[in-house]
């Protein structure tokens, strides 16, 4: 089956990725050139989706169409071929129209007394902003007191689309949902690492809470993809904090990151059952097994004698990215690092039989490339040792002598 991914970005990697593990031909769509997904697919079409009435040649032959992108006009123009064709489309709409708004997505919260951070002004600071619209950590930021916050919002305060919340501190966690109503599957938990700005730069699994605190994440999840009536796949990322879980996000979209370490994880193909959904008559899915290796899934930005631990964002500054398998040491990587090359990012994966062997792994492949490539310097805001897995060699800021 031939399976369009439109978008070329974060989510179209992952999209393309698991696809193409699913052993299913891929055809990577994006008006930009040279997009990290480009180089992931069978086949690479430059092609903007709004221009509906070409969009046959672009994406006819295709069995299904994934969208891996954010942007509501080409998801409109989507929508309606599709309605058109008959071809479908792994997308939820109405779902899609909450999630993707921070302040629809909190009324739902409260409407069904699932727990999220205290608002401003019931809350103190530190205080948490970010946009309304938008997924992950772009224009999130800290506030320390009053004053800075009304500078940053000057022209409007209280600002109107934005969400203003308490900062809390404690560990962060996702968990996907694929399915229609009165059919949905909980994917596996996994547990989050993010950089100075928010944005995530490590997955690990299977999580290290409790399996008390996952049923009840896991509980929690599925009455939020029943008040959303959601056919397809929505993830939920919360903050574990002061003793109970506070809903950070929702998106009803395919993640990046986290479905392909819950893949190398339990084997389980987030991207197969979504097609499954779209393209079979209706049927349950089939039981998740018990199968839980250790991942852990990074990505890491070399410049130079420098090697920074980064997040995601940094996966879009480097052009098409190519799979390769054992890179140094790395099960798989997502990179286009070149032997001489001076500048290039990196998505590590690391499997093992438990999350200490995997993580041990990436200790060892960390320090390979600190050896081989002569880096001097390893900048990690959150480093291995802070997560209490025992590993060879914890690395940050470390000067290399």
């Amino acid at each position: 089956m031939l399976v369009g991914v439109v978008g070329g970005k974060l989510q179209g990697v992952e999209a393309a990725y698991l696809a193409r593990k699913a052993g299913w031909e891929v055809r990577v769509v994006d008006r930009m050139p040279r997009v990290p997904a480009s180089g992931l697919g069978d086949s690479f079409a430059q092609f903007d989706v709004t221009a509906e009435d070409n969009l046959d040649g672009a994406l006819g032959h295709a069995g299904f169409i994934i969208p891996a992108l954010e942007d509501d006009n080409a998801l409109r123009s989507l929508t309606r071929w599709s309605r058109k064709t008959g071809v479908p489309l792994a997308f939820d709409p109405q779902a899609y129209d909450i999630s993707s708004s921070k302040l629809k997505s909190t009324e739902i919260f409260r409407e069904i007394g699932v727990p999220i951070p205290a608002a401003w002004p019931q809350c103190s600071f530190p205080l948490l902003a970010k946009p309304s619209r938008g997924s992950g950590s772009k224009g999130v930021a800290v506030f320390q007191d009053l004053d800075s916050l009304k500078n940053r919002f000057s022209a409007e305060f209280p600002p109107r689309d934005w969400i203003l919340e308490e900062f809390l501190d404690g560990s962060q966690h996702s968990l996907e949902v694929v399915g229609r109503p009165g059919n949905y599957r909980l994917f596996q938990v996994t547990d989050l690492y993010v950089d100075q700005n928010f944005d995530c730069k490590r997955v690990i699994a299977p999580s290290n809470l409790p399996l008390n605190l996952i049923t009840d994440f896991e509980k929690l999840s599925l009455t939020i993809a029943q008040a959303l009536n959601l056919h397809g796949i929505m993830d939920v990322e919360v903050i574990f904090s002061r003793g109970e879980f506070k809903v950070l996000e929702i998106d009803a979209r395919l993640p990046s990151q986290t479905p392909t370490a819950v893949y190398w994880s339990t084997h389980q193909n987030m991207v197969r059952l979504l097609g499954d959904l779209y393209t079979t008559p209706k049927k349950d899915f089939p039981p998740s097994g018990d199968i839980s290796r250790g991942t852990v899934y990074e990505h890491i930005h070399v410049s130079g004698d420098k090697l920074m631990i980064s997040g995601e964002r940094i996966m879009t500054e480097g052009g098409p990215l190519k799979l390769q398998g054992e890179f140094f040491g790395a099960d798989e990587a997502l990179t286009n690092f070149e032997p001489g090359k001076d500048r290039w990012v990196a998505t590590l994966i690391f499997s093992g039989t438990n999350r200490q062997q995997a993580c041990e792994k990436r200790n060892h492949s960390i320090a390979e490339i600190v050896r081989r490539l002569e880096i001097k310097e390893v900048i990690d805001s959150q480093p291995m040792s802070s997560l209490e897995i025992s590993g060879p060699r914890n690395l940050n800021r470390l000067m290399v002598e």
